[in-house]
């Protein structure tokens, strides 16, 4: 039963993956892409740009589209809380707990150590997403100057989705060359 399979795959990527959506890109594509082929690469890649531009949490939002592809909105539901729950019963369990273990030095010491592998989880699938969208030394600029204004000068994400999308469209309307 496909339903189940959607359940079970996001529930094992949501339940092994620390550092959010973003470092769960290399795992959901080697599960829905590479191992059960339910899409192809460039259709994934084009569901991460979706789900990155779209309100909420990135996987839950990739994990509902995969899904509803597959099998509508049973399977969206079924993906997105495979994808949900772990986390959810993680971070339900650590604030049972947590105040007990806020002072031991090996949590903490553990704590510091997972924070450069999660940084290493985000970057490995940044990476990739620069080879998927066949960036040129033409194009390179525009993620530069778009973390620089985001990062630097603090201007809202959304205004620069607007403006890209803008921008894209003029371009592919009047200046893209013509084969």
């Amino acid at each position: 039963m496909l339903k189940l399979k959607l359940f079970r795959t996001f529930f094992k990527i949501g339940a092994f993956t620390l550092g959010g959506g973003y470092a769960m890109i290399p795992i959901i594509e080697s599960e829905v892409v590479d191992r059960h082929k339910w899409i192809g690469r460039e259709e994934f890649v084009d569901l991460i740009a979706i789900a990155q531009s779209c309100p909420g949490v990135f996987a839950i939002n990739i994990s509902t589209f995969i899904g509803y592809k597959l099998q509508r909105t049973a399977g969206a539901i079924c993906a997105a809380l495979g994808a949900a729950l772990p986390s959810f019963l993680i971070i339900l369990l650590i604030a049972m707990c947590f105040h007990r273990f806020m002072d031991v030095e090996w949590v903490a010491a553990m704590f510091r150590g997972i924070r450069p592998a999660v940084v290493a989880l985000i970057a490995v699938p940044t990476f990739n997403l620069v080879k998927s969208a066949r960036l040129t030394l033409e194009t390179c600029w525009i993620p530069i100057v778009t973390a620089l204004l985001i990062w630097k000068m603090g201007i809202n994400p959304v205004y620069i989705i607007l403006a890209a999308g803008i921008g894209g469209y003029l371009y592919g309307r009047f200046l893209k060359p013509t084969n």
